[in-house]
């Protein structure tokens, strides 16, 4: 491997010169090239050898240094500039990386050099030492530049108050290695920040990538004046919420075509998933895609959940309960059949989740073939299907895990063309179909 291209890029006259404290100085709102001395390392997107394709850097210690737009942690990026105005954290602290390194390495895959695959998340965000040529990136530091991975590999033990049930009524199968007899799960866990790469992003959705740049300066309110001053800047970290994935069995049978693969792909429902609210499904059918996973991977395959930061389908919690209030004091009560209609009226749409960037995820994972979809979503289906990912069985939440307050989105989904293996609900079922009240104990 070579670091050329980027050793060309290095400014020599630097060198040797100390790292000074950053002082307070008036705030530059954009960092034209012919501002700087110092050209950014260039990013090309795609390229199968992470050292061509180059390291991402939106750290802020040197900005001569930055390659792309935003900055690391997401929504959390908030906080710690909180920090720092503060006082509690240093402005120029640099992340000790020592044995960080992922417990596992995943990948490198085909589709990471596919620019049309994967948009979305940086695939050598791991800065994985076996992907990238040690010397180049000791070089780089030297040279003061701070790389920071946006993906985080570790190991975990899951433990819900479902899968100790579960072992107790015999539901599953205790094997010592995957699940012990106290109903904990050992996972490889993955955190996943977004790093979008706004030409694929642009191409992905059919638009311009000067509409979608303006656009999305306009609508966060001009906070990154980069996108519509810097074109030569390709790659954004925006400031929202990324991934975590669960992987049960082995992390290499995901990418073995011999080998069966179960994905339950879940959208954040803070409500539900973490207090147990029943006017949805979402927890009950997530406990159901752990199982579904469990016993993929106990025969000889992997299980894998990916747990999107998608609150209220993106709408955000504060929209989302809203939504409640409307659905539950309009005439008639909370009925099926304006199930939708009342989300749109508040938030102008149904959905703003978007799937068709989350199939990257699972084209970063190695998916080729899903054999066990834990689903119902046709948006899901869709985009994974359109993405090139073929999709075995679907697989549907038991009648028996539906909570009564919950049928009112069940049945209005499988009305909206979601996927079920029963009668779709009619107008008249619809009607019907009516919520438990406010004032009801």
């Amino acid at each position: 491997m070579t670091s050329a291209p980027f050793e060309q890029q290095l400014n020599p006259q630097n060198e040797h010169q100390p790292q000074q404290k950053p002082r307070h100085k008036h705030i530059v709102l954009t960092s034209h090239p012919r501002q700087s001395r110092q050209q950014p390392l260039p990013i090309r997107w795609g390229k199968a050898d992470p050292n061509e394709r180059g390291p991402i850097i939106a750290t802020l210690g040197n900005t001569a240094h930055r390659n792309a737009i935003g900055t690391h942690s997401g929504a959390y990026a908030v906080y710690r500039a909180l920090a720092v105005a503060s006082g509690t954290l240093e402005r120029d602290h640099r992340a000790d990386l020592t044995d960080t390194s992922p417990t596992v390495s995943i990948g490198p895959h085909p589709k990471w050099a596919d620019p049309d695959k994967i948009v979305s998340i940086d695939p050598f965000g791991t800065l994985d030492s076996g992907l990238f040529a040690k010397p180049l990136f000791a070089e780089l530091s030297a040279k003061g530049y701070d790389i920071r991975p946006s993906i985080a590999i570790t190991k975990a033990h899951i433990n819900i108050p479902e899968m100790a049930e579960a072992v107790a009524r015999g539901g599953v199968k205790v094997d010592g290695k995957i699940l012990n007899a106290k109903g904990e799960l050992v996972a490889t866990k993955v955190a996943i920040e977004p790093v979008w790469y706004l030409p694929g992003i642009a191409k992905r959705f059919n638009v311009a990538e000067s509409d979608l740049r303006r656009t999305l300066f306009e609508q966060t309110g001009g906070m990154f004046p980069e996108l519509v001053t810097r074109p030569d800047l390709q790659v954004f970290l925006p400031p929202i919420g990324g991934y975590t994935v669960y992987i049960l069995g082995n992390v290499e049978a995901i990418a073995d075509p011999t080998r069966p693969v179960a994905v339950r792909m879940h959208d954040e429902c803070n409500g539900s998933d973490v207090f147990g609210s029943d006017i949805c499904t979402c927890r009950p059918y997530l406990v159901h895609g752990i199982e579904v996973a469990l016993e993929t991977a106990q025969a000889g395959g992997a299980g894998v959940i990916i747990y999107a930061r998608k609150e209220g389908r993106a709408l955000g919690e504060v929209t989302k309960f809203l939504v409640y209030n409307a659905r539950k004091r309009q005439e008639g009560g909370d009925r099926a059949d304006t199930y939708f209609t009342r989300t749109e009226c508040v938030a102008g749409v149904q959905d703003m989740r978007f799937q068709e960037l989350m199939p990257d995820v699972m084209h970063w994972l190695g998916i080729a073939r899903i054999d066990r979809f834990v689903s119902m979503s046709n948006l899901k289906y869709d985009a994974i299907v359109q993405s090139g990912i073929e999709v075995g069985d679907r697989i549907t939440i038991p009648e028996d895990l539906i909570p009564a307050d919950a049928q009112v989105e069940m049945n209005a989904k499988k009305a909206a063309g979601y996927y079920t293996e029963g009668e779709v609900p009619d107008a008249a079922v619809l009607t019907q179909t009516i919520g438990r009240q406010y004032e009801e104990a």
